[in-house]
């Protein structure tokens, strides 16, 4: 007290140096003296208008919901200790409190609720105003407050970064009566500070993919060599295209310049108007959609009219045009779901932009046919490979230099001369990561590190290899659930589903299964140089209602064994496997995998004890090959060697 009194009577010089408190403190001290700060105040001042408040959460939603979780679960900790929890805006405005509630009640004196504004250059050194100002997590502890009516309190505040641009856009607090200060008190809302971080960042991610997504359901609309730049609802750059950098400075000036550029308050109706606006007039050239989803808007997409000395980044050509049509020719099929699949994935071809997407779909649908099709953009030459590497079928020890590579020595029995992983051998083309799932979560932040940085380092190697890839992952699982189950990276599962493709079971694609059945039969008689199979329309009518569980490879598949097995060139339904006949009115429920279709011929018994006959019938029939073993059930050899240990079964007792 006697520092600041001696600073408030002019009696200390006026450098921090000469104050016998924290540097954190005094620093503040003498802003707040120099800014005439009244140092008797008692009370921050409180917005006490609805609407103002209203409009305040609204335009802090995202911080909001970001903050939901943390702070629920502190808040709850925190009945009876005598501490409350704050989150505050950028601009120090007090948008949510939690805690304990007489602590809270007593916090209603001094405006230390719901929008009260607590900024240093209003009511001195404190908590959210200092960590403002400085960016950094700061404790004041009872007199160390500016203002004489905060002194029966004490603080810590830890700001709270944009993780798009690392803004300061808030500050947690942690603030009591002085008797519950502990110095980690400034480690609880550090962390709290960056679990809300955390958060926003997860929903900034998913929201930029649904924007690219929105904009590339609605890419008919321009021409894919225009230039493109699509902003979020903050009127910050997200992606873009085609765009020169010149551009993209002007108009990230100009969008982040504040004014009607800003989205957050704009309505559907009035989007296009506050856009264009916006704009220096030379600028507004450009076309600007709205990106909506969920029934707002949020986003716009600015596109370019390509003009005839702008470069693009197309992949273009009559090679590559007629590779496209080739690749595009292997799929087959009409259903609407399949062309809605085929559509994004050409479009994703036909442009460098896009270097990293994801595939999803059941076993079988064809996944690394949409690979193919998207490496058939890139034009056909040796410095366009496709390398394609199964994640499911290599053991957990050799996945790194798999797919890194090492130098010689890096591990026991390493190659003498080294060896490329499979980035460097796709280097300039396309690497298809199959089974992405099954890839060990210790090596997932090495992926992630090589998508991000562009280069790669090989095992027991520190040179940096840079390496052009663009990376085509498929799974089969929902990893969305495995980021859920903590089996999957969240920040991997952003990056590499910057576009994502769903392809359809056979089951979803109506007609497609005869077209398929048409499509193999010729192929297949073609090759053998002999007359295609006839099928009666009792076999076509049970072909074409049963579910497939395992999608176009099972059907490809039953067409070699009919080929193989007919005499007559005919086929009628008691030609078809029982299988067919017998389980093609069953709901598609039951049938999600071979697994579960081969436990349906054992007793009715617990579904542990079928899985187990199961695996051991494939067993069986297999000799105990288990690679065959998991393509006969349809799932990885990781997840049949788990299942071989659960159960207890050896390969021996065939």
């Amino acid at each position: 007290m006697r520092a600041w009194e001696s600073l408030l009577e002019g009696r200390l010089e006026p450098a921090r140096s000469y104050l016998p408190v924290r540097s954190t403190i005094g620093d503040s001290w003498y802003r707040c003296a120099n800014g005439g700060i009244d140092a008797q105040r008692n009370e921050a001042p409180l917005e006490t208008d609805k609407d103002v408040v209203e409009a305040l959460a609204r335009g802090s939603s995202e911080l909001l919901v970001a903050a939901k979780r943390p702070f629920s679960a502190i808040g709850r900790m925190l009945n009876g200790t005598g501490a409350m929890l704050v989150l505050a805006d950028g601009d120090g405005v007090l948008i949510d409190v939690m805690g304990d509630k007489k602590t809270i009640y007593d916090g209603m004196d001094i405006h230390l609720g719901i929008g009260g504004k607590w900024t240093e250059d209003v009511v001195g050194t404190n908590g959210i105003g200092t960590a403002l100002w400085t960016g950094e997590p700061v404790f004041v502890h009872a007199a160390e407050h500016f203002c004489a009516g905060i002194k029966t309190w004490t603080c810590a505040g830890a700001p709270i970064r944009d993780p798009f641009d690392g803004k300061v856009i808030g500050v947690v607090d942690l603030s009591g009566h002085p008797d519950i200060f502990r110095p980690h008190n400034i480690a609880l809302v550090a962390a709290a500070a960056r679990e809300i971080e955390r958060a926003l960042s997860d929903s900034q991610n998913e929201e930029r993919i649904r924007l690219l997504e929105a904009f590339i359901a609605s890419a008919s609309h321009h021409h894919s060599s225009d230039g493109v730049m699509i902003i979020d609802r903050q009127g910050r750059a997200v992606y873009s295209n085609n765009v020169p950098i010149t551009e993209k400075k002007r108009f990230g000036d100009t969008l982040q310049g504040g004014g009607s550029c800003r989205l957050p308050e704009l309505t559907n109706s009035g989007f296009l108007d506050n856009i264009a606006n916006a704009l220096p007039r030379d600028m507004r050239s450009c076309h600007v959609r709205p990106l909506e989803f969920d029934g707002h808007v949020r986003g716009a997409a600015l596109v370019f009219p390509k003009t005839p000395s702008s470069k693009t980044s197309r992949i273009g050509g009559s090679e590559t045009s007629q590779r496209l049509k080739e690749a595009r020719a292997q799929i087959v099929g009409e259903s609407d779901v399949l062309l809605a699949a085929i559509d994004v994935a050409c479009r994703v071809a036909e442009t460098k932009d896009v270097t990293s997407l994801l595939i999803e779909g059941e076993t079988g649908v064809g996944k690394e046919l949409f690979a193919r099709l998207i490496h058939a953009g890139g034009g056909n030459s040796a410095a366009n490979p496709f390398i394609a590497f199964n994640c499911g079928a290599i053991t957990k020890e050799l996945f790194g230099s798999e797919l890194f590579g090492h130098v010689n020595g890096a591990f026991t029995g390493a190659s003498r001369e080294g060896k490329a992983g499979v980035f460097e051998r796709a280097n300039g083309g396309v690497l298809s990561l199959d089974e992405i799932g099954e890839m060990p979560l210790d090596i997932q932040p090495f992926l992630l590190r090589v998508l991000e940085e562009r280069v790669v380092h090989r095992l027991g190697d520190s040179q940096a290899r840079p390496v052009d890839v663009r990376l085509v992952a498929s799974t089969n699982r929902d990893l969305k659930a495995e980021v859920g189950a903590g089996r999957f990276r969240r920040d991997l599962f952003y990056r590499i589903s910057t576009v994502s493709i769903r392809i359809p079971a056979l089951r979803e694609r109506g007609g497609d299964s005869l077209l398929l059945l048409d499509h193999f039969n010729r192929r297949l008689a073609a090759r053998k140089e002999i007359e295609p199979l006839h099928f009666s329309n009792e076999a076509l009518d049970a072909l074409l209602a049963y579910h497939w569980p395992g999608n176009v490879r099972e059907l490809r598949n039953l067409v070699e064994r009919l080929h193989l097995l007919t005499r007559n060139g005919f086929i009628d339904i008691d030609d078809l496997p029982a299988d067919v006949t017998e389980l093609s009115a069953d709901p598609p429920a039951l049938l999600e995998t071979p697994i579960a279709k081969a436990a349906m011929d054992t007793p009715v018994v617990s579904f542990e004890e079928a899985e187990r006959q199961a695996i051991r019938n494939a067993l069986a029939a297999e000799g105990g090959n288990l690679s065959k073993v998991a393509q006969r059930l349809g799932i990885s050899r990781p997840t049949l060697y788990r299942k071989l240990e659960q159960f207890g079964i050896r390969r021996s007792f065939v």
